[in-house]
């Protein structure tokens, strides 16, 4: 998903659940609003707490894309349709003076 189109939906009645894969660390460093932290490795063990619905939009990102990558996969192979991973993930976001929660 392209960053602008993520902002745009920011504003929404209906936002997408928005997944941050980095670690605690870098979560709290800043963050995109509306962000929830989920470390990459709680995929595989909490994927249906965090999103019950499978047909749910969810995007996820990173710092640069790898972590977002594999969650991504995961989500699909547990039957996730609509997971889609940020376009340039935060390197981008940050780097194009985004918005960022702390």
């Amino acid at each position: 998903m392209d960053p602008q189109v993520l902002e745009e939906k920011l504003g929404a009645d209906a936002i997408p659940i928005i997944l941050d894969v980095r670690s605690h660390f870098e979560f709290s460093s800043g963050h995109i609003p509306g962000a929830r932290h989920w470390p990459f490795w709680k995929a595989l063990l909490f994927a249906s707490k965090v999103i019950p619905d499978k047909l749910s939009e969810v995007v996820l990102y990173c710092e640069h894309g790898p972590r977002a990558q594999l969650v991504r996969s995961v989500l699909r192979g547990l039957g996730y349709e609509n997971i889609v991973c940020l376009r340039g993930h935060m390197h981008h976001w940050r780097r194009e003076k985004r918005k960022l929660a702390h």
